[in-house]
């Protein structure tokens, strides 16, 4: 039996401290894991929780992110809770895996610690790889703090192993800003973590030789449309399971998550939509514009996929303006961000269609000022007394050198 750690009721842990932390609770048969900053202290701390004797489980160091998903497939057809960690480059070698693990329905959990693409090289944080797997067929859940990293990690066992579901899951947070930040962390105990997510379930296990099982088979024309549209309905349809999983949690530990969260909208009439640490920023900055006289509130997304159409597009309805928020480079179109908050506001019936604006920002892990957020502020003002936009739909807000605006 692994070791009980005890915990206080309130710890100081940074974002990945957090992380590893609910995967220790969640007692996990396989980690495989190729480390890669900011998501290396997440394996390095889970290796040193196995030597210790506080998991009963695999803890495998391969060669390549490509090699740690695959072996996450096999242990996960094999009938094994399995999880891991990457960021950015290692992300995207794992990408091709992706496709195996969410086409096959294996509920694997990935820690993924967002961070820039290269080239040219860059350590530090924006959402060039959440943005990368988005189509992959995970679900996707978002951190904005060291707190939502170590909950929704427990979130997210418990959703992709329900049997409605069988979706494998990326719990993303922001590179160092999340990730290296240490902040107050209200665990659960051990045994309450555990409960909370429950003994694991086997499905079409490998190792079921009474119910034999196929993984990674061939199917071309006549079949593999069907695969994909069947995996698409699951996705869609996990929300409401993702609900019941945040519903459980509050009546656990008080805390509530939601699939959209609100701040200061009931009267808003402008709003920035962002993501991540972002969002929490964005709210102080709504703050001090309602001191100005601006009517200013932030909606964000804890679930990125399936996106929420419905919710976000019911959060933002009454607006004027909206400045979606994109912390990954375009190239060559609007921000994919952007893309998705429109597409939910035109299916809003009787909406009013709120001016939409499109602000890239932090790439590589440029600072977003508090003065930057507050003057975005001041342009969807703007936007919203005039009826229109007042500057380009999509800018690039702290670029040195000329100011870069298009559309």
């Amino acid at each position: 039996m692994p070791k009980v750690m005890e915990l206080d009721k309130v710890v100081v842990w940074d974002g990945n401290m957090a992380a590893c932390q609910a995967m220790r609770q969640a007692q996990i048969d396989v980690v495989a894991a190729y480390p890669i900053t900011p998501s290396t202290p997440i394996v390095q701390n889970y290796g040193t929780f196995v030597s210790n004797g506080y998991i009963d489980g695999e803890f495998l160091l391969v060669e390549s992110e490509h090699a740690a998903m695959s072996a996450c497939v096999g242990a996960a057809a094999a009938g094994g809770r399995v999880a891991t960690a990457t960021s950015s480059q290692g992300f995207a070698l794992m990408v091709e895996v992706l496709y195996q693990a969410s086409g096959m329905r294996l509920p694997i959990v990935l820690n993924l610690v967002n961070r820039a693409l290269a080239s040219p090289l860059n350590i530090h944080g924006d959402h060039s790889d959440m943005y990368l797997g988005r189509d992959a067929g995970w679900i996707n859940l978002c951190a904005m703090n060291p707190q939502d990293a170590y909950d929704l990690n427990l979130l997210a066992f418990k959703i992709a192993e329900d049997m409605r579901v069988r979706i494998p899951v990326i719990v993303n947070q922001d590179g160092f800003l999340c990730s290296h930040t240490a902040q107050n962390v209200r665990p659960l105990s051990d045994e309450q973590a555990y409960a909370f997510i429950g003994e694991y379930k086997e499905k079409n296990s490998l190792f079921n030789f009474e119910h034999p099982a196929t993984y990674g088979a061939q199917a071309e024309e006549e079949w593999h449309y069907e695969h994909k549209a069947q995996l698409h309905n699951a996705l869609m349809r996990s929300q409401a399971v993702i609900e019941e999983a945040f519903s459980a949690f509050k009546a656990l530990t008080n805390r509530e998550h939601k699939v959209v969260e609100t701040y200061d909208m009931d009267d808003a009439e402008v709003a920035i939509f962002a993501l991540g640490t972002t969002a929490e920023s964005a709210r102080v900055a709504a703050k001090t514009a309602r001191k100005n006289g601006i009517k200013a509130g932030v909606v964000s997304v804890k679930v990125f996929r399936p996106f929420p159409y419905a919710l976000v597009g019911e959060a933002l309805k009454h607006t004027k303006a909206v400045g979606i928020m994109d912390k990954s480079l375009p190239a060559g179109a609007m921000g994919a961000l952007f893309n998705e908050v429109g597409a939910a506001l035109y299916q809003v019936p009787d909406s009013a269609h709120p001016v939409l604006s499109n602000y890239i920002y932090g790439l590589g892990e440029r600072d977003i000022t508090q003065v930057d957020l507050v003057e975005i502020f001041r342009e969807l003002d703007a936007n919203a007394k005039a009826g229109k936009l007042t500057h380009p739909t999509q800018q690039f807000i702290g670029l040195r050198g000329p100011k870069m605006s298009f559309y």
